[in-house]
């Protein structure tokens, strides 16, 4: 039987990244197109705790490897174990999150499988050996659809596009391997993490994002992020101009999210800005041009000063707490 192989991703801090399960889902989809059995890989110092979170995600087998390189992700230490176990089991589909880990370590696995890749995977069509994947082009004004010839298929997959798999269903099998350990010429040296105690853009439920409108002046879109327990974002022009750090941009080069409401103060709406959102579930958009992209893509729309409409909203929604 074919054989969807997807990567788990563990965190810096040891929890399983939750684009993880929304590629699991993604597999399962995969695999009853393809009529294939689905199958984890989890590469850690101790893979234990997280194995047994992921044996309730409907998978047939959990396969984990225990190493001390395993402890900090490397991509030259990664890659030859995975790609070693999927020639091991004879996976046809190797598939993983489009995170920044993803997008590092699956070209690196396709280049050793020799295998044609499909990144940013959006949707699964066809079924059997003609199943075909659905990815933006040209900051998604065009979609391609994709159809990988080669005996082993490996991808990406955006996760906003898939829901995030449920747990606590049934129990695969955890097995173990000997995982194949290279000598790297890399090594790793730190990890500095940026502290929140707002949500991860990515993750949150809740976006009010900033762009050129604001002059800088982030205050009023950081107190509204905090009266609706949100995450901050903004566009690249805000971020290129230095007003925030460079890891809340929201956009092409940027984070992709699709939270259940997107804020979007003093932005136009340039098409690079609207791939990283218009997955979103609500839109409101606020901005004083009536002629702003960003209203062709908002569910609300207001024409109007950002700085009069913030403060007034966050009073609303406080008085309504």
């Amino acid at each position: 039987m074919p054989i969807v192989l997807i990567v788990a991703e563990q965190q810096p801090d040891g929890n399983l990244r939750k684009a993880s399960l929304n590629a699991i889902s993604a597999g399962k989809a995969l695999a009853d197109k393809a009529g294939a059995e689905l199958h984890l890989v989890l590469l850690a110092k101790d893979p234990a705790k997280l194995a047994e979170e992921l044996k309730g995600t409907g998978a047939k087998a959990v396969h984990t490897a225990a190493a001390p390189e395993f402890e900090h992700y490397l991509a030259e230490t990664y890659a030859p174990a995975i790609a070693a176990l999927a020639q091991e089991l004879k996976a046809d589909y190797v598939g993983m999150a489009s995170t920044a880990q993803g997008k590092d370590l699956m070209p690196r696995v396709a280049a050793r499988l020799k295998a044609a890749m499909a990144t940013d995977v959006m949707a699964i069509n066809g079924s059997g050996a003609d199943v075909t994947f659905t990815r933006p082009m040209w900051a998604g004004n065009v979609f391609a659809e994709v159809k990988l010839t080669t005996p082993v298929k490996v991808f990406t997959v955006r996760a906003t596009e898939f829901p995030a798999a449920a747990t606590g269903q049934g129990a695969a099998e955890v097995k173990t391997f000997a995982a194949k350990v290279e000598a790297s010429k890399t090594k790793f040296v730190d990890f500095k993490e940026v502290k929140s105690a707002r949500p991860e853009l990515t993750e949150a439920r809740v976006v009010v994002s900033g762009g050129r409108g604001t002059k800088g002046d982030f205050k009023e879109i950081e107190a509204l992020a905090d009266e609706l327990g949100a995450a901050v974002g903004a566009s690249r022009a805000v971020c290129d101009a230095g007003w925030v750090p460079n890891d809340l941009q929201v956009g092409q080069t940027g984070k992709v999210v699709a939270p259940q409401l997107y804020i979007a103060a003093g932005i136009s709406g340039a098409i690079q800005h609207l791939a990283g959102m218009k997955s979103s579930k609500t839109i409101v958009a606020i901005n004083k041009d009536p002629e702003a992209p960003i209203f062709q893509v908002a569910d609300y729309g207001l024409v109007e000063d950002l700085f009069k409409v913030l403060p007034a909203l966050r009073q609303a929604i406080h008085g309504l707490k």
